[in-house]
């Protein structure tokens, strides 16, 4: 059985490593209840952050990448641990009551302006006389239809 190129050139650490981080992702492993509220902090994800990076540049880049998905897992179980299945977010997002609130204080009442007012009192319409339909003898003439359909 071949080995790849880039696992070859890793020492005995690295192939330790790189065994840990492969069981730790396929096995159920839980992060330690005592552990879990420092690695779901902010002080935790920067550790995880550095520990990546120094990866990245003194080890094997398969290392690096192998430890994202480490570092992924660690913050995913070890925010399952405290009963929260997201991981800390600060939310926002107000009631909608509060919602409904805020816009009714945005969007006052609607009042008649002066032109409304004006217009009301002043225009004819609704006022007038019924319309009354004159006899003509006008009769109004219209092209044939060519390969079109009836506007009637």
């Amino acid at each position: 059985m071949k080995i790849p190129a880039a696992l070859s050139k890793m020492s005995i650490f690295e192939m330790v490593l790189f065994i840990g981080f492969i069981l730790y992702i396929v096995l159920p492993i839980r992060t330690p209840v005592f552990l879990a509220p420092y690695i779901d902090s902010i002080f935790g994800m920067v550790v995880l952050f550095c520990i990546t990076i120094s990866l990245f540049v003194y080890t094997n880049p398969v290392l690096g990448v192998l430890y994202i998905l480490v570092a992924y897992e660690v913050m995913r179980r070890s925010s399952s641990n405290k009963g929260n299945t997201k991981a800390i977010i600060m939310e926002y997002t107000p009631s909608q009551a509060t919602k409904d609130v805020s816009m009714h204080n945005m969007n006052p009442a609607i009042e008649k302006t002066v032109e409304e007012e004006v217009i009301e009192v002043r225009a004819p319409i609704g006022k007038s006389h019924p319309t009354e339909y004159i006899e003509t003898s006008f009769k109004p003439v219209a092209d044939k239809l060519m390969d079109g359909a009836s506007m009637v």
